[in-house]
């Protein structure tokens, strides 16, 4: 319960951060001065250069802008310049514009609402596929007894400053009637005059300003026990269905749901209080910024959550290939989460995304080229991910780099050597270079090379040819295809015997157990036949020379004559019978080895 209780206490300093971050902003997104400068406008290169617009009318966004900011500083007059008044007698535009202006705000502040600088378009056409007409565009609404009224701008050819957007002449027509049906709003009801009319701070009463920023803790609150409930309620039926990781997943995401809930609870709230439109704006924007990082938040946990999932069950199923793979989309699922995010708020604080990208793929020549090793080895992370020469706890060699792989990322891979050292190498070098994969081969290559002393006998080394050879189709872990021994040289010191086998090893670890049991027994075959090996030296004998075991090749020469006799003698090649009486014939592990005893007791 204390944790949850910290991480309350967290989200509710997160809203007061954000808050207090974004109001330097909202002059910009919800009252920017009217004095700005307006985007340069394409015009036919015939037609003269348009004069600026003092009060920035040139685009939807901005005419919004500038209106608020004027209602704000209570300047009916000039918020009077962003209304068309071509409705009303030319005596009496000037008081009556006034007026007007006076009404929309009270209109607004009672039951109205204003579109997010996100919804308002920056483009001097406005939107296109609103379902309007291409000259007017939607920026408010207001709840009224019929039902919703929909408060439009009307794009005039202003006689001096040419295309302008002004509040249409119809919605200013209406505004007397709008005005002349409001209640007094909930506040004025609730909160004493002082409060209503007192000190103003950034265009509204200090006493709705404060009003709404305990609205906003109780909407935290109250959404706190609402989340709680429902999660509460649902992780009952998803315990019974083991539905583990769901329940792992919104046990995570608790934080960001109960933000969602409370921008909408706090929305709701403030609209139905009635408060005044300029404190709903400021407010409402650092609403909809809280509403998007929560959905950001809550997007990030899904892709832990979903991951995870994954993980497991590919661990399960033996699918090891694939984590690579997953680690690497997880990441760049949240890089790509993470810049949608970032263009969602910059949007919402009324800042052009668009032109933004724009001046990116005018750079993106010079981007391309300084970011060419990243990029580089941002396509080496894919072709690893997707050829998957190696993979996460794959024992390789890259280069002259052996060791354990234990990462894939984006950039690079990082690689355990034998040393117990990480060594860190960019995809874009490791996918240019020969990997060998130690993990994955089937069998291990059994490959010595017999020296034998120069006095041998060919009758000695037929006798080795046939033994060895037999030796190998009898051991149970040689692959007999193929499995051979062969007289392959006379070296200036030694005759050479090739073996060329497989061996049946699950690692490496076991590979060196056979291979050490085989040249124990190809020792004690030489041994039998009467010969030795060579040494890689000359040798200066003092004394007499014993020269080799005379009985033993005796006995090596009369089994050999008996073989030609019998129609044995197993040269050049075995018979197939011959190998299949002869496989696994071979006690191994060997006579009197612990491990021997050990399986025999069980």
């Amino acid at each position: 319960m204390s944790r949850r209780c910290t991480a309350g206490l967290d989200c509710l300093w997160l809203l007061a951060l954000l808050l207090a971050a974004v109001a330097p902003l909202l002059p910009r997104a919800a009252g920017a001065q009217a004095s700005a400068e307006p985007a340069a406008q394409s015009r036919p290169a015939e037609a003269p250069p348009l004069p600026p617009d003092p009060l920035n009318r040139r685009n939807p966004q901005e005419a919004v802008f500038g209106l608020l900011a004027a209602l704000a500083e209570q300047d009916y007059q000039r918020a009077a310049q962003y209304m068309d008044l071509s409705g009303l007698p030319k005596a009496r535009r000037e008081a009556q514009g006034a007026l007007r202006a006076r009404q929309l705000q009270a209109v607004l502040d009672h039951a109205g609402w204003i579109q997010s600088p996100r919804q308002l378009s920056e483009s001097p056409d406005g939107h296109l596929d609103d379902g309007l007409a291409p000259e007017l565009e939607r920026f408010a609404a207001i709840r009224a007894a019929e039902g919703r009224v929909d408060l439009l701008l009307e794009r005039s050819d202003h006689p001096e400053l040419g295309l302008i957007w002004l509040v249409a002449a119809d919605t200013v027509a209406a505004l007397p009637a709008l005005a002349a049906g409001l209640d007094a709003g909930l506040l004025e009801r609730l909160l004493p005059e002082q409060l209503i009319g007192g000190p103003r701070l950034a265009g509204a009463p200090l006493g709705q300003w404060l009003v709404l920023l305990v609205v906003a803790l109780l909407s935290y609150l109250l959404a706190w026990l609402l989340i709680g409930v429902a999660l509460r309620v649902a992780t009952r039926g998803l315990r019974r269905a083991r539905s583990r990781y769901v329940l792992r997943f919104l046990d995570s995401s608790l934080v960001p749901l109960r933000l969602f809930a409370a921008v909408w609870i706090f929305s709701l709230a403030a609209f139905f209080l009635g408060a005044s439109i300029i404190a709903r704006q400021y407010f409402g924007i650092a609403a909809e910024v809280v509403a998007w990082l929560a959905l950001a938040w809550l997007a990030w946990r899904l892709i832990d959550s979903a991951s995870e999932a994954s993980l497991e069950r590919l661990t399960a199923r033996g699918q090891l290939s694939a984590r690579s793979a997953l680690h690497f989309f997880r990441r760049s699922a949240k890089v790509v989460l993470g810049a949608i995010a970032v263009m969602t708020v910059l949007e919402t604080l009324g800042y052009d995304v668009s032109t933004a990208l724009a001046a990116l793929g005018i750079g993106g020549i010079a981007l391309a080229l300084g970011a060419q090793k990243t990029v580089e080895n941002l396509v080496g992370g894919l072709s690893l991910i997707a050829d998957r020469p190696m993979r996460v706890g794959d024992f390789c060699r890259v280069g002259d780099i052996v060791g354990t792989v234990e990462d894939i990322g984006m950039r690079s891979t990082r690689i355990r050597t034998l040393d117990r050292t990480i060594i860190t190498v960019p995809n874009g070098e490791l996918s240019a270079q020969k990997i060998e994969n130690f993990a994955q081969r089937d069998r291990f290559w059994f490959h010595p090379l017999l020296r034998l002393r120069y006095d041998t006998s060919p009758d000695q080394i037929r006798y080795l040819l046939v033994e060895i050879r037999a030796l190998l189709y009898a051991h149970p872990r040689v692959n007999p295809n193929p499995a051979r021994v062969r007289f392959v040289g006379l070296d200036a010191t030694s005759l050479d015997l090739e073996v060329f086998a497989y061996l049946d090893a699950k690692d490496g670890d076991e590979f060196l157990e056979i291979q050490e049991d085989l040249f124990l027994r190809i020792m004690e075959t030489v041994e039998k036949s009467g010969t030795g090996f060579a040494l890689p030296a000359q040798t200066v004998f003092v004394g007499s020379d014993p020269g080799i075991a005379q009985d033993k090749a005796r006995e090596a020469r009369e089994k050999l004559r008996e073989w030609v006799e019998q129609g044995e003698l197993q040269l050049p090649n075995f018979r197939p019978e011959r190998i299949e009486a002869l496989r696994n014939s071979i006690p191994y592990p060997p006579q009197g080895s612990a491990q021997r005893g050990g399986d025999e007791n069980r």
